[in-house]
């Protein structure tokens, strides 16, 4: 039997003397789409980080194809694990110089042609790739950084939140581009959310209370 995409060992996270996550202990199988959800300040958001290797946990370890995260070139890992910020973060001048960077660290030349695609699957039009972020609303802003993130597909995708900037119509298209990207294309979902909707999407859920979890199918 196949070692667990990911594997969570009596993880804990302290800062400045609070308690922030305490001996949370789950795997997740390649192919997985767990909701992580609980009340705010559970420690959800600090969860997402660690596993994307952007915070040190203060205990325990995680494993990723049953080797430590710190065991891995730190670019190398984000490539496969990427995570998606609740309040997305673009930089440079235009949503084109966001779209370019996933291949300029790749040493890959742009295609633009799949990246207007993927503006179009986020419901954003071709005239978009000229535009300075500047001029984006929030909206706009967080399907630009999920796209930059998955233009190369991870093995595993991170959410933060990454609706809660959207209106309904929005919320849908890219609950619709999550789901394809789990049963289509077979990459792992974790999606930290309060909404309902996207709830009854996972296949699992982890309750996140005080730093502890509870674990529901």
């Amino acid at each position: 039997m196949n070692a667990p995409l990911l594997t969570i060992n009596q993880l804990g996270y302290e800062a400045e003397g609070k308690v922030i996550l305490k001996g949370l202990d789950f795997s997740v199988e390649e192919g997985e789409f767990v909701t992580i959800t609980g009340p705010s300040g559970s420690g959800k958001s600090t969860l997402l980080k660690i596993i994307a290797s952007m915070l040190s946990q203060t205990s325990g370890e995680i494993l990723y194809q049953n080797k430590r995260v710190e065991d891995y070139e730190p670019t190398s890992y984000r490539k496969e694990v990427s995570y998606c910020f609740q309040t997305a973060t673009l930089f440079d001048k235009t949503v084109e110089d966001n779209l370019v960077f996933p291949y300029e660290i790749r040493n890959q030349t742009f295609d633009k042609q799949k990246a207007l695609s993927a503006l179009n699957e986020v419901g954003l039009g071709e005239e978009y790739l000229a535009k300075s972020v500047n001029t984006l609303s929030g909206g706009e802003k967080q399907r630009v950084a999920l796209i930059r993130n998955l233009l190369f597909l991870p093995k595993v995708i991170l959410l933060d939140e990454v609706t809660s900037a959207l209106d309904s119509e929005n919320q849908e298209i890219v609950r619709k581009l999550i789901h394809t990207l789990n049963h289509e294309q077979g990459v792992t979902v974790l999606w930290v959310t309060h909404n309902p909707v996207e709830i009854q999407l996972s296949s699992r859920i982890i309750q996140l209370v005080n730093g502890e979890m509870e674990v529901s199918k």
